[in-house]
């Protein structure tokens, strides 16, 4: 089966949870999944059922979320060049038929990994092994470089009137 290249991108609710959807699609028909979690540091509720599931979930982040360029820390940084790492690894042991790699579009807006570094992966990427890559501010020449392009545009939402997130919905 070839693999494609997906992002899940934009500023609305349901990027990660788009690519949760595929995981259970993918672990439906016995697939190998693997999924790296960008700048997440925090326990969300969906690492509990992918543990049970026998998903390889890694993460590579801080439990500080970032609000801005000028809030990395030089820990956010060593784990993202780690993450890169092991990904590269991961793509190149060609063992996952399924590679997810969350918030990795908004790490560049970070700029703790690079729009070239995301074009290498897709670049290294085996030709069964579907890639999908989410985050806000995707790259353009990642947009260009994709098979499928999905924005989520928010339309209205309820953390504007300060309902923060909420465990088993946002977290």
């Amino acid at each position: 089966m070839k693999g494609y290249v997906q992002v899940y991108t934009g500023n609305g609710k349901g990027k990660t949870t788009a690519s949760l959807g595929l995981i259970m699609r993918a672990l439906g028909k016995n697939l190998k999944v693997y999924m790296a979690q960008f700048m997440k540091g925090q326990k969300y509720g969906e690492l509990n059922i992918l543990e049970k599931l026998g998903v390889l979930v890694e993460r590579f982040g801080t439990d500080e979320c970032i609000m801005s360029p000028k809030d990395v820390s030089e820990e956010d940084k060593i784990k993202a060049k780690e993450g890169y790492s092991k990904v590269k690894e991961i793509l190149l042991s060609k063992k996952y038929d399924l590679v997810v790699l969350d918030e990795i579009c908004v790490s560049t807006y970070f700029n703790l990994i690079t729009e070239e570094e995301i074009l290498h992966l897709i670049d290294i990427k085996p030709s069964e092994t579907e890639l999908v890559l989410t985050g806000r501010y995707a790259p353009k020449k990642v947009i260009e470089r994709a098979d499928l392009v999905t924005e989520m545009m928010e339309i209205k939402h309820y953390y504007s009137q300060g309902v923060m997130a909420r465990d088993g919905i946002e977290r």
